[in-house]
């Protein structure tokens, strides 16, 4: 009679968990759902009735497809995302320069490099070469999305003006622009793609983009922008994926070219460069 030779299941496991790590770079998927509650901003989040895309829910995607991470994305005002984000029901935060109050909600992961910029509306006036130049032009009022930090520079402008009654808050980049066209306001702060983006397609805003006034100024600079991951929501596991997934992304080119994808090259130049220089 032929003896069935046995087999060591122990060492079989082992083997193939190994022949598993060493095949390509896999990276392992999510434990979870990731929970990602979206603001509108230009065309790097859209929302409406096809749902939630633009660059940063698409490059999302591309993960989840690629690596297996899922996201559910749900759609909030800007100002209710950032509470969320410091309350832990949010896991992930985008887009978003680095700042010292999220600081200590969240973990940046840089993933482009812009800058903000004053925006007004076919204006002649002078040209604005500081904050202390807007603080003192009396006349003119201020128009921002609540919620949008750019930096220490950028919020105690804001707060000055709001001192003086020259502030006004909207909810999103699109109720901005309304508010340029209407008159309501004579400027605005934000990255340029953001607010070109919010105009476009939009027949009742549209025809204003070629009339923008761009003016840069020291107290909005060049600096990082990207995601946050949640230090309280995101398992440590979770936090080390998405970290590898996102900082993947950025030093491959994937998300300049997905900005590219959704903004032409004129418009990014104004405001926006690669994190890491593209060999030509």
């Amino acid at each position: 009679m032929r003896r069935i030779k046995t087999v060591d299941f122990t060492h079989l496991a082992t083997l193939l968990t190994l022949l598993i790590c060493l095949s390509g770079n896999s990276i392992a998927g999510c434990t979870r759902v990731i929970n990602v509650p979206v603001a509108a901003t230009g065309l790097s989040v859209t929302t409406g009735e096809d749902g939630v895309s633009g660059v940063y829910p698409e490059l999302l995607r591309s993960m989840s497809e690629k690596n297996g991470c899922s996201f559910n994305f749900s759609v909030v005002p800007r100002a209710r995302l950032e509470l969320m984000f410091e309350n832990g029901t949010a896991d992930l935060m985008f887009p978003a320069k680095k700042t010292v109050q999220r600081d200590q909600h969240g973990i940046f992961i840089p993933l482009i490099i812009n800058r903000a910029k004053l925006m007004s509306i076919d204006s002649k006036w002078p040209e604005l070469r500081s904050a202390q130049d807007l603080i003192d032009r009396k006349s003119l009022r201020l128009v921002v999305v609540r919620g949008y930090d750019y930096g220490p520079g950028y919020m105690a402008l804001i707060n000055e003006l709001s001192k003086q009654k020259r502030l006004l808050t909207e909810a999103d980049p699109t109720s901005v622009a309304r508010i340029l066209k209407a008159g309501g306001a004579d400027l605005t702060i934000m990255t340029p793609y953001i607010l070109v983006g919010a105009m476009s397609g939009d027949a009742r805003i549209e025809d204003l983009i070629p009339k923008i006034r761009y003016e840069s100024i020291d107290e909005l600079p060049w600096g990082d922008s990207g995601m946050y991951l949640s230090k309280a929501a995101l398992s440590e596991a979770d936090k080390t994926t998405l970290t590898t997934l996102l900082e993947q992304a950025a030093k491959s080119g994937q998300v300049w070219k997905s900005f590219q994808h959704y903004y032409p090259d004129n418009m990014l130049k104004e405001s926006m460069r690669p994190l890491i220089p593209l060999q030509k």
